[in-house]
Order: C-alpha cells, then structure tokens, then sequence
C-alpha cells in the first residue's frame, strides 16, 4: 500500500485519477499557541496524520478506501485567545462558507460522502451541517473529534488536561517527536471560573484565555512521553478506522 493513494498532502493527479474513493477525510483544526512547546499548527497535524493512520487501517483490512485532505488550518477561539500572536479566530459563518465550497468541490467530482475530523475544541460544525443536508440531501457529512473518542483517565496522570497538556504532547510526541521540547513548556496552569455552577456545566460561557491561562495552556504537560501518545492513539484509530469502514461500505439509513 503506497501512502499517496490516500494521503493529499503527498499525493498527485497521476495516482488518484483512475481510482474510485469510498469516502473523503477532512481533517479541520485552528491556528493557535499551545502552551510554549508546542506547534501552533497541533491542532492540524495530529487529525491528519491519526486520519492516516486510521485510512490506511480501514484500506488494509476492508479495502475501503478514504482520501485524507490537507487540513483546514481555521478555527474558532475564544475571548483572550484571538489577541495572541498568529492566532487566527474565523468565525462560524466563515467555517460554513468554507465548507460548503469544499463539499460543492466534491459533490461536482462525484463524491457523496465527507467526515470531518476536528482536532480543535473551539470547532462545532452541526449547525452547518443540518444546513448542508438541505442543499446536499445526498451528501452525506459526519463531524467527529479524535480526542474525544477514548477517555484519557486511563492513559495519562493529569486530572486537568484541556489544551496543550499531557494528552496532546504524548501524542504529538509519538508522532513528530521533533516539534517537541518539554524543557520549553509551562506548567499550563489555569484559573476556572468563579461562577461555580459553570464549572459543574450547568450552563456555557466561553473562557477569557488571558484570565484564565498563564502559558495558553491548560493541563500541565510535563509528564508526557511519546510511548503514552502511541499508547493512547491505537484505540483511537481503531475507532476511526471502524467510522471510516462502515461509511464507506453502506448508506446511512
């Protein structure tokens, strides 16, 4: 298996223009800091390179094959974050123009199925694709997010571990060891919030990241290792692998 056939961002015409593709991955996370060691890019490069990992999986052992797009570097912030350096808030409509050039691309060249991968909190594409399913009624689009899919309790020690943290250094280790230096980061501290019945998540309000973080991050990092980053991703391929079989074998209903 050659990782072009699959993979965008190495591929070329002459590889995909004879092959039919089941589905198409959209990776889609956010330019932003993450704490002071990691890439302001992480957000993208871990959906896309799990994306991968799970495309290739699911062509292995089912023969469905996927098509990792290139991912979309812009995402949706909070108060406190925009006013940091290179960090780009787009908001929500803005994500829906996006998006719906990337599906009428798509639906012109035949494709019918689309699911995102979102490495980024802030991101929350329902509305906009209930909106798509009315001009797209045979488009089918599935949103999930990667970190989300397994709990964490079981694979980290941080008991706060929301940005930039132990979770998201592990598994940035595991895959680009390189762009991590641990001796660079902070203690990702952060300040909740003082209305208590916000913390217990009986209502939402966005967090002003200048008040509430000192280093961008929050969740100390410190004790992230590559071997718990691939640790904890294997289950999450596993289920995005299933995700990208079972779509692009079948119909939705």
């Amino acid at each position: 298996m050659e990782k072009r056939e699959i993979d965008l961002t190495v591929s070329c015409y002459g590889k995909v223009k004879d092959v039919k593709y089941d589905a198409v991955i959209l990776p889609w996370g956010a330019a932003e800091p993450h704490n002071l060691h990691l890439p302001y890019l992480t957000d993208c490069i871990l959906p896309h390179d799990i994306a991968v990992d799970a495309a290739m999986l699911a062509l292995k052992r089912s023969g469905v094959r996927c098509m990792v797009m290139p991912p979309v570097p812009f995402g949706a912030h909070n108060p406190g974050q925009r006013e940091l350096p290179f960090c780009i808030h787009t908001r929500y409509a803005t994500q829906q123009a996006i998006l719906e050039d990337i599906v009428a691309s798509l639906y012109a060249q035949g494709m019918r199925k689309l699911i995102i991968v979102s490495g980024h909190g802030g991101n929350n594409f329902k509305g906009m694709i209930r909106d798509l399913a009315f001009s797209y009624p045979d488009f089918l689009i599935i949103a999930t997010d990667w970190f989300s899919l397994v709990p964490t309790k079981d694979y980290f020690e941080a008991e706060i571990d929301d940005h930039a943290g132990e979770q998201e250094t592990s598994v940035m280790m595991h895959y680009h060891p390189e762009l991590v230096n641990l001796n660079e980061a902070g203690d990702g501290d952060s300040k909740p919030f003082a209305i208590s019945s916000l913390n217990e998540k009986l209502g939402w309000a966005p967090r002003h990241w200048d008040k509430a973080t000192v280093d961008s991050g929050v969740g100390n990092p410190k004790k992230a290792s590559a071997e718990k980053g691939e640790r904890y991703v294997k289950p999450i391929i596993e289920k995005l692998a299933k995700l990208f079989t079972e779509v692009g074998q079948g119909e939705l209903y």
